[in-house]
């Protein structure tokens, strides 16, 4: 049995109140659950273990496609999958692309999964998404099931991943880069199956490790293909717009520009799309512009981020830049 509501209850807080009067820390958040339900664990282990296969199988065509001097080789990449059933123990091969890969995305969520704890916000564990591609994934990603009340919470949510996942997959790319091979034939983009792009961290290590010798011309060791993937995540999620994690860091530091950012970006990466740098900014650039359609919580406490938490929206911003690729895949035209 429970107590009717009157018909016109009085509003429990005015419409004039002032959220920035209370000092940031005093706010009092229901008891959140000690941790998500055992349904949602179990789900979450399964998915992570049929990531685990499909991370191995590409882990163990890039292995191979490492041997032979080459980039990627689709061909491989089918043989890699008959394995499961001819021969499982050659996946072995993919265990240092998979686990090294694996262990950034698992960080990078955890770093969402524990800023949620941190500020009382209700969210799942981690889910993986396993997909047969040459690199594995689609990546992971947690769900966020209680409102984000405050500004510095909403910065320290969006942060907290991409900077935790790309301070592991920085020495994961110098391991890759000291271990690489020199294969002037990789820059020749009609003699390879798929060539990809050079962020500017791997331009500037690349130029440390290996002076005088073109980027395009290394071939990572498998560790170090598994940090590029990271570093690739990486700058999708740090794109500054709608709900993506680089979304949450602009809205908490100004709103507007949050707007602005959020109608400009999709439209700039469909004209990167445009002019051929990579088709899959058509896939972005739509779906950031469906994201608008999508009902965006309000804060509460719009308390502006206190000087550490800029200097740390200014970091996000410079691990952008390091990860971002206009062109990050392409495969020639005729190839398989």
């Amino acid at each position: 049995m429970t107590t009717p509501l009157p018909e016109n209850p009085p509003p429990s807080i005015p419409l004039n109140f002032d959220w920035r009067a209370i000092p940031p820390g005093e706010f009092q958040y229901a008891q959140v659950p000690h941790r998500p339900s055992p349904k949602t664990l179990l789900l979450a282990v399964v998915l992570f273990l049929l990531t685990l296969c499909t991370c191995l199988v590409a882990g163990t065509q890039f292995a191979v496609a490492y041997d032979q001097n080459e980039a990627v080789s689709f061909d491989e990449f089918v043989r890699a999958f008959k394995l499961f059933y001819q021969h499982p123990a050659g996946l072995a091969a993919g265990l240092p692309f998979a686990l090294t890969l694996l262990t950034i995305l698992l960080a990078h969520e955890l770093g969402h999964f524990f800023a949620c704890r941190h500020h009382h916000i209700r969210s799942s564990y981690p889910f993986f998404i396993p997909f047969p591609s040459l690199i594995g994934t689609f990546g992971a990603f947690i769900l966020i099931r209680s409102p984000i009340r405050t500004t510095r919470a909403l910065f320290d949510v969006g942060a907290s991943g991409p900077l935790v996942g790309f301070v592991l997959a920085v020495p994961a790319l110098v391991y890759g880069v000291l271990h690489a091979k020199i294969v002037p034939g990789l820059t020749d983009l009609q003699n390879v199956d798929l060539a990809f792009g050079t962020p500017l961290l791997l331009r500037l290590i690349a130029a440390w490790f290996h002076p005088g010798v073109a980027p395009g011309s290394l071939l990572l060791h498998p560790v170090g293909r598994a940090a590029w993937v990271g570093l690739f995540a990486t700058s999708l999620n740090l794109l500054p717009a709608a709900q993506l994690d680089g979304g949450h860091i602009l809205r908490s530091v100004s709103a507007h520009l949050h707007r602005y950012s959020s109608i400009l970006l999709p439209v700039a990466l469909i004209a990167l799309g445009m002019l051929r740098f990579w088709e899959g900014w058509y896939i972005w650039g739509a779906l950031l512009l469906g994201m608008r359609f999508l009902r965006v919580a309000p804060i509460y406490d719009p308390a502006p981020l206190d000087p550490p938490r800029r200097w740390g929206a200014f970091i996000a911003l410079l691990v952008f830049l390091l990860c971002f690729m206009p062109a990050p895949l392409y495969i020639p035209p005729g190839s398989h």
